[in-house]
């Protein structure tokens, strides 16, 4: 059994006394897991087992189930969890999401695993919440192997050229002025596209409007592709936000999985 850090993203009950928790690790990737956290009210693993705390957990295959569902036998807190508040907090639950909707499990992902644990530190910090984001989901497309390839803003660059579209699994595609009155795909304006590839040309994104909205809108599309149109739950809580709601607690924002067990 090997010791590794680890994040709960999810975790649901299974049988009695017995928790279904999905994991991202330091060395295996997204892993799911099977936990006996005990009768007890005050149970220690099930106080542990909670979003944005990083922790120390060792597994072992399970004989009783398919090779998928580990036994999750060791888990202790390696550091004290980062404070999320109101937008930040809802960012991190779709952060989150994310991983447990696209992420493959057992799939090693070390980069990813450090950068997530990056954008809980910058969430848990006074600076922008967008940009992180973005930052992640980047990060995310180039684990799943779909990194955006910028390349024909910058060559199909012309005054016939109105913008682009993102065709996914194609990238993108010029938007021509004479045909985009006939056509409802969204499409994406070229300086903006330009300079959202250029991320670390601060004065030209300064001067132009618009950038981050732009940079919202592309990942939203790219991401909806990959979700199949299906939406993130996460997302519910700013719009329970909007109007005022209580907010909902970790465990009751049902996030859909695949079936494994």
């Amino acid at each position: 059994m090997v010791e590794q850090k680890a994040f709960v993203l999810h975790v649901r009950p299974y049988k009695e006394n017995q928790q279904l928790v999905e994991l991202l690790t330091e060395f295996d990737g997204k892993v799911s897991a099977l936990v006996y956290v005990g009768q007890s009210k005050r149970s220690i693993k099930k106080a542990l087992l909670q979003p944005f705390l990083l922790l120390k957990v060792a597994f072992k295959e399970n004989t009783k189930h398919n090779s998928r569902l580990r036994m999750l036998t060791r888990v202790e807190a390696h550091s004290k969890s980062y404070v999320l508040t109101k937008n930040s907090l809802y960012s991190a639950f779709y952060v989150n999401e994310l991983l447990v909707r696209l992420l493959t499990d057992n799939i090693v992902c070390i980069s990813l695993f450090f950068q997530y644990q990056s954008t809980l530190l910058a969430l848990s910090q006074d600076i922008a919440i967008a940009p992180q984001l973005r930052i992640f989901e980047l990060s995310l497309l180039d684990e799943l192997g779909l990194t955006i390839d910028f390349t024909p803003v910058f060559e199909e660059d012309s005054d016939n050229v109105a913008g682009f579209y993102y065709v996914p699994e194609q990238g993108f595609v010029p938007a021509y002025h004479y045909a985009i009155k006939n056509i409802t795909t969204p499409w994406f304006n070229t300086l903006h596209l330009q300079a959202i590839a250029q991320q670390n040309d601060d004065k030209r994104k300064a001067e132009l409007v618009g950038i981050d909205q732009t940079f919202k809108l592309l990942m939203r599309h790219i991401f909806d592709h990959l979700l199949e149109g299906k939406p993130l739950n996460s997302r519910k809580l700013f719009v329970m936000k909007k109007y005022n709601t209580e907010s909902v607690s970790y465990t009751h924002l049902t996030l859909p999985t695949k079936r494994i067990v």
